[in-house]
């Protein structure tokens, strides 16, 4: 796949040309689904392995905390790591997630999980091409959505302690939506080049954009399996 160097964030008053907006939907869209298949690839490994399925039990919370801070890495420093580096980091963190994936489907029934993934990849595609056509600007609503996921957090970690049944379907409910919205967002944002104006760069920000797009859909897919999925 071929880059060429975005200008600078000066240059941005109006919409890129629809070139490069499309070498950039390309360049995020298939670098995620290179990592979705990877996630997959290696879930499938941990879901049919016992051995792998109890390393990764015993290893979760530490595996948990790896894949934050590989989140951050990446994140924090697209603009200092090369960008096959930060390429190379995120197919690490969709390796890790298999492992994580693969445990978590084993508490369900095949059939729910395959009906949470395909709700999700309708959810998620939906919101794709809403925030591809949309001539809304979503920046406002993406910032709160950001400040909901923060909350939907809290709540998490504190229903770890009263085990609410009614307050879990409201998180995932509520978790739901906000993702739906940060894909839309998350798409407008390449399409209007604020990624790339971010990192002055069209290869680092496919990159980044495919890091975006993939956290979306996994946790679409990780909430709408706590929203159908059927305990084994």
């Amino acid at each position: 796949m071929n880059f060429r160097p975005y200008p600078g964030q000066s240059m941005y008053g109006v919409r890129p040309a629809p070139a490069l907006v499309q070498q950039l939907l390309v360049g995020a869209f298939g670098w995620m689904f290179a990592g979705l298949l990877l996630t997959a690839g290696v879930s499938y490994l941990t879901a049919t392995s016992a051995a792998i399925t109890q390393a990764a039990a015993t290893i979760f919370l530490p595996l948990l905390i790896g894949q934050f801070i590989l989140v951050m890495v990446i994140s924090a420093g697209i603009n200092r790591l090369s960008p096959m580096a930060s390429l190379a980091l995120f197919f690490v963190y969709a390796a890790t997630m298999g492992l994580t994936i693969g445990v978590i489907v084993q508490l369900y029934t095949g059939s729910s999980v395959a009906i949470a993934f395909a709700s999700s990849a309708a959810m998620f595609g939906g919101a794709a091409v809403y925030g591809r056509v949309t001539n809304r600007d979503l920046s406002h609503i993406g910032s709160i959505m950001i400040m909901a996921l923060f909350g939907i957090i809290v709540a998490s970690v504190l229903n770890l302690f009263f085990h609410s049944t009614g307050l879990s379907w409201i998180i995932s409910i509520v978790g739901v939506g906000i993702f739906a919205v940060l894909t839309a967002w998350d798409v407008q944002r390449i399409v209007n080049g604020q990624l790339a104006a971010l990192v002055k760069s069209a290869e680092r920000a496919t990159v980044l954009a495919a890091l975006h797009l993939y956290l979306d859909f996994i946790n679409l897919f990780l909430f709408m399996l706590r929203l159908f999925g059927e305990r084994r």
